[in-house]
């Protein structure tokens, strides 16, 4: 995009006395408003931080000037993106921790968490990020290399999925947990009458209690790495879900602070502490932090064989996962939470996790109108249950999930319960929208592989050819209403964001492609060259 000079801009509109004064003006665009009737546009003007007039570059060059006019030489502009379902936080708390993404091997973790350790010498060892299923030996690792290697140093290495943790002995110790000890809610895996160091779900919060807080230097600093990564991918809003009520205060100090840009949507973590809190304080709304809902876990993940599931599992017959918030309480909750302005906004996997928490919400909502409540993931679902999403049920989906989950889906559900996963384009017909995010730092920041992986069902191999599961596929328009004013609509906010009409904050992005027209295996490519908020260019 190329910036206009003042002398230049001063000899263009010499002549023109009676041309508004505004903040900036950006013509010659390829402009995606992702309105109503998905309008094309060439220009915009905005004053106060809001889009005042929109249309051709004609038209805004002749009714307005500025003292900022951007040339975007015929470059694509897409209102901010949102992702709908992320760990904002916690993506910025992992660059602080071993990285364990990509690792092709439990030989490959070990030597990360080791040269980690030899570089930072912490207290206790983090990590995030290993997936046994991209592993040759697709098993649960153990504990046993790790005892060796650190024998006096606490080590919890996490699951990419965020649902299991591997320890070490003295992590373990330090949690107080043995072989007798017994948690609803999970696994704490034994093999050979000894524990393999394995925690799935609910027992992982033991461990979760003896690691040390992060300073409040390291909690700032942690959010905003995260935002960096987020602007220079075109993120303007992220739904955190679940978060406490320190960290939402810390978000709010900080913008107000003007230290953090980020919008943020905060689904508050489902403690007693935050309901009486927040559901006694009710809705809080500033510019840029929107805190009117609650985050709740139904189940676990299918890649750690945690999302409950009505029938066993495929490939570990007589195990059916668990819900780690049992059905009365998710009742409850729901009835509790219907009575607030709040939505609730429930994590739910597994098919049985799924018919629990709709049940739920259709009795909690029962004469009540408009409140929006999500399913977050609704990755499974017994195909006599979708209908539950004509009553105002949101999905809030994760595309790339069903791209990294291809290889071994089938495998723990089967060839006919795997016809109801994954299935955006069944619940787009039932809800009419769903909401776009990738649940960051699980899968990649990146938008674009949000996008490919909704339109084109395949991995940036291209892998497998036709697409996975292609009948529940996108189309480019329907993933860009996702990933903008559906998601924005998801949150209370398709009055002010989520599309480029007048009005509206002047939240924007440009990039180096057309998205909208380019060979489907591009998608990937692309990049964001520009990121702003209220007209306020952040990236």
């Amino acid at each position: 995009m190329k910036y206009i000079p003042l002398l230049l801009v001063l000899m263009l509109t010499s002549c023109s006395p009676k041309k508004e004064q505004v903040d900036m003006m950006l013509f010659n665009a390829n402009i995606y408003q992702v309105d109503k009737d998905f309008t094309n546009s060439q220009a915009f003007a905005i004053k106060d931080g809001k889009f005042i007039a929109i249309g051709t570059t004609e038209d805004i060059l002749n009714a307005y000037v500025s003292d900022q006019m951007f040339d975007a030489e015929g470059k694509t502009v897409l209102p901010g993106f949102y992702d709908a379902h992320c760990h904002f936080y916690q993506l910025g708390l992992n660059k602080q921790k071993v990285d364990l993404t990509g690792t092709t091997s439990y030989e490959e973790v070990l030597e990360r968490t080791v040269a980690f350790q030899k570089e930072r010498n912490t207290r206790f060892i983090l990590g995030r990020g290993w997936d046994q299923n991209d592993w040759e030996v697709k098993e649960f690792p153990t504990k046993k290399e790790l005892d060796a290697l650190f024998p006096d140093t606490p080590v919890a290495l996490e699951r990419v999925d965020g649902h299991a943790y591997l320890v070490n002995q003295k992590a373990l110790d330090l949690a107080g947990i043995d072989k007798n000890t017994r948690i609803e809610g999970g696994e704490i895996e034994i093999k050979n009458g000894e524990l393999t160091g394995i925690l799935i779900d609910n027992p992982m919060a033991m461990v979760d209690a003896v690691i040390p807080s992060p300073n409040r230097e390291t909690k700032i600093r942690a959010l905003q790495d995260a935002e960096k990564i987020c602007f220079s991918y075109g993120l303007t809003t992220v739904n955190d879900a679940g978060l406490s009520k320190e960290i939402i205060s810390l978000i709010d100090s900080l913008q107000q602070a003007d230290l953090l840009q980020m919008q943020v949507y905060a689904m508050v973590s489902n403690t007693p502490e935050n309901l009486d809190y927040y559901l006694n304080k009710g809705v809080i709304k500033t510019d840029k932090l929107h805190v009117r809902s609650v985050k709740v876990y139904g189940d676990g993940a299918l890649g750690s064989r945690g999302a409950a599931l009505k029938e066993p599992y495929s490939d570990k017959p007589g195990h059916h996962g668990a819900l780690v918030t049992p059905a009365s309480e998710i009742k409850e909750l729901a009835q509790r939470i219907a009575a607030s302005e709040y939505q609730m906004n429930t994590h739910a996997i597994g098919d049985s996790a799924n018919i629990v928490v709709l049940r739920a919400y259709k009795e909690a909502l029962k004469g009540k109108e408009d409140r929006r409540w999500k399913i977050e993931h609704a990755q499974i679902i017994d195909t006599i249950d979708f209908d539950y999403f004509e009553n105002g049920i949101i999905p809030s989906v994760q595309p790339t999930h069903a791209t990294s989950d291809m290889y071994w889906a089938e495998d723990r559900l089967g060839h006919e319960r795997i016809k109801g996963a994954y299935a955006f384009r069944t619940l787009l017909g039932k809800a009419k929208i769903v909401a776009l995010g990738t649940d960051f730092p699980v899968e990649k920041v990146s938008p674009f592989l949000t996008f490919y992986a909704a339109v084109a069902r395949k991995d940036v191999e291209g892998y497998p050819e036709g697409g996975f599961l292609p009948q529940e596929s996108l189309s480019r328009e329907e993933a860009l209403k996702g990933m903008t004013i559906w998601a924005a609509y998801s949150n209370f906010e398709e009055k002010e964001r989520g599309s480029i009409e007048i009005g509206k904050k002047a939240d924007f992005i440009i990039l180096d492609e057309n998205i909208m027209e380019v060979p489907e295996e591009e998608i990937p490519n692309i990049k964001t060259l520009q990121t702003f908020i209220s007209g306020k260019k952040v990236n």
